[in-house]
């Protein structure tokens, strides 16, 4: 049994560097590891849905998590996201991520044969993590993505004592109601991260010290800011900011999110190539339209923000 863990602040799902050909760019990594914690990110998420794990090789996604840890050296945690349709591949995945040296793993069920019952999750993830028995381990709840949907207090109550290094969950679901659940299960007992930006006020109102997201990648100083006038209990001001963010996450999402998100880092100067098949690749004109889209809702004022206007939030 590990001891309790917990990753608190702004975590980003980082996305992983492709040239015009669609092969591996790990020069990337090092800047766009600067930048984000320039910029108070607290974590580093690697090779989840954002990072297009899914989509790389086994072999690339080694390298990924290698670089990623290299680059971090210690300065913030970095979670490797080791899920994968083969559950062995996922325990070497994961076996990996402890060789070299990660903080915690991760991992998605597998989604194309489902755990039919929340006991067969459980077995599952419990041979997933058994690959990194050292390190603390997170289930990766994402049922939109997976079509995996059981109660997560249930699966917490199940793998509780079977996955000995078990020490959370990254919830990426809109059941708030759920999250502050597993928030408070077994008093307090996991660290339950939050995974929708667009709901990250409302899961601070229910507790939420940490939370993993893609948009924190672009504009973590909105959110910092938005953070700091919820800690001095200015909530009009944390709704608008939480309002900004929405706005410009909806502005994105008029286009396939992951190649359009990765778009925008190019604006601000970190260019992380595109996405890999089957995901698409934006037009010219639709990257000239969403240039435009973002600056007229004020988007590039929150790119060099380094710190927030006011003391330092608590998440």
């Amino acid at each position: 049994m590990i001891e309790p863990y917990s990753i608190e602040g702004l975590i980003a799902a980082t996305y992983t560097p492709l040239d015009d050909d669609g092969e591996l760019k790990l020069d990337a990594v090092g800047p766009m590891v600067d930048y984000l914690l320039d910029r108070g990110v607290k974590g580093l998420y690697v090779c989840g849905s954002t990072g297009e794990g899914v989509s790389l090789t086994a072999s690339e996604r080694r390298k990924v998590a290698e670089e990623y840890v290299r680059v971090a050296n210690g300065r913030v945690p970095v979670v490797v996201q080791v899920g994968h349709n083969s559950l062995r591949k996922a325990h070497e995945l994961a076996a990996h991520a402890q060789k070299i040296g990660a903080d915690a793993v991760s991992a998605v069920c597998p989604s194309y044969f489902k755990p039919a019952t929340a006991s067969l999750l459980v077995d599952s993830m419990a041979e997933v993590a058994s690959g990194a028995p050292d390190l603390p381990f997170y289930y990766y709840h994402i049922p939109a993505m997976t079509g995996v949907n059981f109660d997560m207090t249930h699966v917490l109550d199940l793998a509780g004592d079977r996955i000995k290094n078990l020490c959370g969950v990254k919830f990426t679901a809109h059941t708030l109601h759920e999250y502050q659940v597993c928030r408070n299960w077994d008093h307090g007992r996991f660290d339950i991260l939050w995974g929708h930006d667009e709901m990250l006020l409302a899961a601070v109102m229910v507790g939420c010290s940490g939370a993993v997201g893609s948009t924190y990648n672009i504009m973590a100083p909105l959110y910092r800011q938005m953070l700091a006038h919820y800690d001095q209990r200015r909530l009009d001001a944390a709704r608008d900011c939480q309002s900004q963010a929405v706005q410009i996450i909806r502005a994105i999402g008029k286009y396939p999110f992951h190649p359009a998100a990765k778009e925008v880092l190019k604006m601000l100067g970190h260019d992380m190539g595109g996405c890999r098949l089957p995901l698409p690749r934006l037009s010219s004109d639709e990257v000239r339209k969403l240039r435009s889209d973002l600056e007229e809702i004020e988007f590039f004022q929150w790119t060099e923000i380094k710190e927030p206007l006011d003391p330092a939030p608590s998440l």
